[in-house]
């Protein structure tokens, strides 16, 4: 894992110009019965999903704005992606990403407060592109993004590219995203994330916001 200068992320983390991502931490997808087991038991096992957590509660003791980007479908599949074997699989699985049910709530432990922001998206891989996330981020004057969740296989690296072509700068707690097989985030992070994002841990991340309160 690169190494930064802690004045340096201290910068990039300013509460005030910086935002938490989670992206697909919903019920259905790495809840205990989600419809992919074997990344839901990869969030909970690696600690992933405890740890993104503690970042959206430390988030909440600060200025640091909240976003949740949820998947999600219309029951009758309007408007919905069917270019892709992912999205395919995804019509045949048991449980759906319905709008309005228990799989598009946010898993627990994530916390949710009432000032956090929840992005849905009915189509595509990407939790920033054709959504309001670009909006609302520069509504809110954010320049640093903070991207955690699932999975590292695709939605992760789509919304760390689709950051970094839009003008913000990424940062990726390694321990706070996942994909499947496990061994496989490291390789993506190492091979693929290092080279466009600023990556470090959720305790170097919560501790710069900490210090910003202390200022």
């Amino acid at each position: 894992m690169p190494s930064y200068a802690r004045e340096t992320l201290s910068e990039l983390l300013t509460p005030a110009t910086c935002a938490l991502l989670t992206v697909e931490c919903q019920r259905g997808v790495v809840g205990p019965d989600g419809a992919l087991p074997e990344l839901a038991a990869a969030a909970r096992e690696t600690g992933a999903l405890d740890t993104v957590a503690r970042l959206v509660s430390a988030a909440h003791d600060t200025p640091v704005q909240v976003l949740h980007a949820v998947a999600e479908r219309r029951a009758d599949g309007r408007g919905a992606n069917r270019n892709a074997r992912l999205f395919r699989a995804a019509e045949r699985l048991p449980v759906r990403q319905l709008s309005g049910s228990e799989a598009v709530r946010i898993a627990e432990p994530i916390p949710v407060a009432a000032e956090d922001l929840i992005v849905r998206r009915l189509h595509g891989l990407s939790p920033i592109a054709g959504t309001d996330v670009d909006a609302l981020l520069r509504n809110l004057g954010c320049r640093t993004l903070v991207i955690t969740g699932v999975s590292a296989n695709v939605a992760i690296p789509n919304a760390v590219f689709d950051a970094v072509n839009l003008g913000y700068t990424a940062v990726v707690p390694a321990d706070a995203i996942v994909g499947v097989p496990v061994d496989y985030t490291p390789a993506v992070i190492r091979n693929t994330l290092a080279l466009v994002a600023t990556v470090t841990t959720a305790e170097e991340i919560i501790a710069c916001w900490r210090r910003s309160r202390a200022r």
